[in-house]
C-alpha cells in the first residue's frame, strides 16, 4: 500500500502514471517521503477512501512510533459506509480522534482546534480555548489566530512528533482552514515536528482555478499567500504548494491522497456524509455558492447568516424584487435568482424582515461562483441606494486587492471587472499545475 522513498528522482508514482515534475514540483514531492497512492477506483467496490480511512488501512503504519497531534474539527470524520478496511471504521461516523485514541496502533497524545473549535461549538471568529476533550481525555489545544513562534511553541509544548491535519474544505481562499493548514507547516517546521496531511475531496470539483488573486500586501487570516479565490484544489494539493512556493523552509511533508475521486465530480458524487465544517456552511449547496457570495461580509447586505440558507440569500432592509430582475437580466451561466424575503436570526439585521435574493444553482458545471459574486455586487449597487461597503475595506480583505471596491465604485460592469484579473489568474494556473495529483 505503501511506496518507497523516491529521493530525488524527478517522477512520482500515482495511480499507476508517471509524473514529471517541475524543479518547483519536485520540491512539493520530494518533501513527501512516504505518499499513500492508489488507482482511480477504491478497492470496496469503487468506493471512494479518504486519507484517514487509507492510512487506517495501511495499520497506521505511517505513523508508526510517533508521539501523534491532530489538527481537526467536526469534519474529520470516518464515512460511514461499508469497509473491510478495519474493524476501528465500523460503528457508523465516528470522529477519527475517537477512533485513533481507542486503537493501539496509533499513538495519539493531542488536538489542535482551528476556529469554531475542535468539537465545533464555536461561532465565527471564536474557538474553544484550552481544555481536555470530556470523550479522551486528550488535551486540546487552541491553534486559532496563532502562527509562528507562537504556534510552534505550542507543538513544542504538546510534545508530539507528528503533526497530523484533517479538516475538510470547502475551495475558497477567505475559508480560514486553508491557512490554518499553512500556519501550522510553517510552526511544525520551526518546532522540528512531521507534517502529514489526510486528505478529502474538494467539495465544489478540483476543475480549475476561478477569480482573483491574492496581491500580498492585502495578506491576513482570509489569505495569507497569493492563491485564487476559487483555488480549485484539495488540502493535500495546498499543502505542496505551501511547501514548494511559499514556505521559507519547507517541512518534512507527507500526504495521504485520497482513492475514487476525479476532479471533476462535486461533493455529492464521494458517497460521504457532510458534517457542516462551521455553522454557517450546512450544506455542499453553501459551499458551491459561497466563493462567491462571502463577498457580501464586506458590504452592509445580509449574507445569509442566520438564516437555514447562508450565502444563498442575500439582502437588506429597502431592497425590493429590483435586485432579483436585474440580475436575471445578465444571463449568467449555470444560475437563477428569486426574489426573496428573510428575517435573520442573528448577524446583520437580526430580527428584521428584509428583501432580497435567493440564488438557485441549475447547472454547477456551468456556474462561476466568482462571477456570478461580484456580478450580484454591481446589480446591488445598482437598484438600492443604501448600499455601502464596510468601513474597513473587508471587501479588499476578501478580494485580495482594492481592485474590485474600486472598479465597483467607478461604474465598471461585472464582465469588466472579471476581465482585470485574469492575467494573474492565468499565472497562477500555471503554477497550480505542478502540484495537482489526481486526474
Amino acid at each position: 500500500m505503501r511506496t518507497s522513498v523516491r529521493g530525488h528522482d524527478s517522477s512520482v508514482d500515482h495511480g499507476g502514471h508517471r509524473m514529471k515534475l517541475s524543479r518547483r514540483g519536485l520540491l512539493a514531492a520530494t518533501t513527501a517521503a512516504v505518499s499513500l497512492t492508489a488507482p482511480p477506483a477504491a478497492a470496496d467496490g469503487g468506493r471512494l477512501r479518504t486519507g484517514f480511512e487509507r492510512l487506517a488501512a495501511d495499520g497506521y503504519g505511517l505513523l508508526d512510533g510517533q508521539r501523534v497531534g491532530i489538527v481537526t474539527n467536526p469534519t474529520g470524520v470516518t464515512s460511514g459506509g461499508p469497509s473491510r478496511s478495519s474493524e476501528a471504521e465500523s460503528g457508523g461516523v465516528r470522529h477519527i480522534v475517537d477512533v485513533m485514541h481507542a486503537d493501539d496502533r496509533v499513538h495519539l497524545t493531542a488536538v489542535f482546534g482551528p476556529e469554531h473549535g475542535f468539537r465545533g461549538t464555536a461561532q465565527a471568529g471564536g474557538s474553544e480555548g484550552r481544555y481536555d476533550d470530556p470523550a479522551t481525555g486528550l488535551p486540546v489545544y487552541d491553534t486559532y489566530l496563532k502562527s509562528g513562534r507562537p504556534l510552534a511553541d505550542v507543538f513544542t509544548a504538546s510534545g508530539v512528533d507528528t503533526v497530523v491535519f484533517d479538516i475538510q474544505d470547502v475551495g475558497a481562499r477567505f475559508y480560514t482552514y486553508i491557512w490554518t493548514l499553512y500556519d501550522c507547516m510553517e510552526a511544525a517546521g520551526l518546532a522540528g515536528k512531521r507534517f502529514v496531511v489526510l486528505d478529502r475531496p474538494n467539495p465544489v470539483t478540483g476543475r480549475t482555478a476561478q477569480g482573483p488573486v491574492l496581491h500580498k500586501e492585502f495578506a491576513t487570516f482570509v489569505g495569507r499567500q497569493p492563491i485564487a479565490q476559487a483555488h480549485g484544489m484539495t488540502a493535500a494539493e495546498l499543502a505542496r504548494l505551501f511547501n514548494g512556493e511559499f514556505l521559507t523552509t519547507p517541512v518534512p511533508l507527507d500526504t495521504v491522497l485520497v482513492s475514487g475521486w476525479k476532479r471533476s465530480e462535486f461533493y455529492d458524487a464521494s458517497g460521504l456524509p457532510w458534517v457542516p465544517p462551521s455553522p454557517n456552511m450546512p450544506t455542499p449547496d453553501t459551499a458551491l455558492v459561497y466563493a462567491g457570495t462571502c463577498l457580501f461580509e464586506g458590504t452592509n447586505l445580509s449574507e445569509g447568516r442566520g438564516t437555514t440558507r447562508p450565502f444563498e440569500l442575500l439582502g437588506a432592509d429597502g431592497i425590493d424584487g429590483r435586485w432579483a430582475r436585474e440580475a436575471e437580466r445578465l444571463g449568467l451561466p449555470g444560475v437563477r435568482f428569486r426574489e426573496a424575503y428573510f428575517a435573520p436570526t442573528f448577524s446583520k439585521f437580526q430580527g428584521k424582515t428584509v428583501g432580497g435574493v435567493q440564488i438557485h444553482v441549475h447547472d454547477r458545471a456551468a456556474y462561476d461562483p466568482v462571477r456570478t459574486g461580484v456580478a450580484l455586487l454591481v446589480t446591488a449597487k445598482k437598484v438600492w441606494s443604501g448600499f455601502t461597503w464596510r468601513s474597513d475595506n473587508w471587501i479588499d480583505k476578501l478580494t485580495g486587492s482594492a481592485r474590485v471596491r474600486t472598479m465597483i465604485d467607478a461604474g465598471a460592469t461585472a464582465d469588466e471587472v472579471v476581465a482585470a484579473w485574469q492575467d494573474e489568474l492565468a499565472a497562477f494556473r500555471r503554477v497550480r499545475k505542478e502540484y495537482l495529483v489526481y486526474r
